[in-house]
């Protein structure tokens, strides 16, 4: 897509979005509640129409409603549509059937999300975790090329979640292209070959989970536990450009690890005391809080 814009009345819910996503990658949409990830990706799917810019998808302009694009691609929503009176084999042998896939697509994609024992539960009966991990499975049922999900896990235990992680592994080492939003900074991290991070409808980073954590803060965080250490005494150690008090430890920031450990355990001791370098969710941060490109 090539300077994409969306408006909503005075609201540029995508304002000028150029983003190439490559055959077989897994990239990553984030970005706070209501900076445009949602809207950005209908518009790929061909849901939502753009006022202006060119969208291409698979090598067809997804707008308007292109339905030779249908059985390529495979679309979770934040909100999914189920046959709720049916059972959830059911559900997805309809989804299947619908797309002209293998009779044993249904049963083989109920075992890939975990959802087997519920297969002849009825879909109204299925808790929430189970609802999204069905979502999913009629995103897959057909085998698609390309493949959006939208906040996947937002809905699931932690469990569920690895499980899904790995389900998202074996898709992409099947040369599947993945797009997905989430808020779940960690998972974006372990999974995406890129992430766009979504500001106010702009992208303001796309790159490499480590290049954009390598180009923020090369701060160290030291956890101290705050019976040990007070907040004023941390002050006071060489090298601390920092002091937060955050429950029960004190955090203390420094661009030197090594002189700063060796001061706290001089005064403190090291037991319990653990450090915490740069992530993907420190550059989200920064980058969210100030609009910084």
């Amino acid at each position: 897509m090539t300077d994409v814009h969306k408006r909503y009345g005075d609201t540029r819910a995508v304002d000028g979005v150029s983003l190439t996503v490559r055959r077989g990658e897994f990239l990553g949409l984030l970005g706070p509640n209501g900076a445009g990830k949602t809207t950005l990706v209908e518009i790929m799917e061909g849901l939502r129409q753009a006022d202006a810019g060119t969208v291409g998808v698979l090598g067809t302009s997804p707008w308007p409603r292109n339905l030779a694009l249908l059985p390529r691609i495979g679309l979770q929503t934040q909100a999914s549509a189920f046959f709720v009176r049916l059972t959830a084999r059911e559900h997805l042998r309809t989804v299947a059937a619908l797309y002209g896939a293998a009779r044993d697509a249904a049963e083989r994609t109920l075992a890939m999300v975990g959802l087997t024992e519920q297969g002849d539960t009825q879909v109204e009966g299925l808790s929430g975790g189970q609802r999204q991990r069905l979502a999913i499975a009629s995103a897959l049922v057909h085998g698609p090329e390309l493949i959006f999900l939208d906040e996947p896990t937002a809905a699931l235990d932690p469990q569920a979640r690895r499980d899904l992680w790995q389900v998202l592994r074996d898709l992409k080492g099947e040369g599947r292209t993945i797009v997905y939003t989430t808020h779940h900074l960690d998972e974006a991290e372990t999974l995406c070959d890129r992430v766009a991070i979504i500001v106010n409808g702009r992208i303001t980073a796309l790159d490499t989970p480590a290049r954009l954590v390598a180009a923020g803060s090369g701060n160290t965080r030291l956890l101290v536990p705050a019976d040990r250490l007070t907040e004023a005494r941390a002050r006071e150690l060489p090298g601390v450009l920092d002091v937060q008090v955050d429950g029960d430890v004190v955090v203390l920031e420094t661009t030197e690890a090594g002189p700063l450990l060796s001061a706290v355990e001089a005064v403190a001791g090291l037991q319990g005391v653990r450090t915490r370098t740069a992530s993907l969710e420190d550059v989200y941060l920064q980058l969210t809080a100030t609009g910084d490109r």
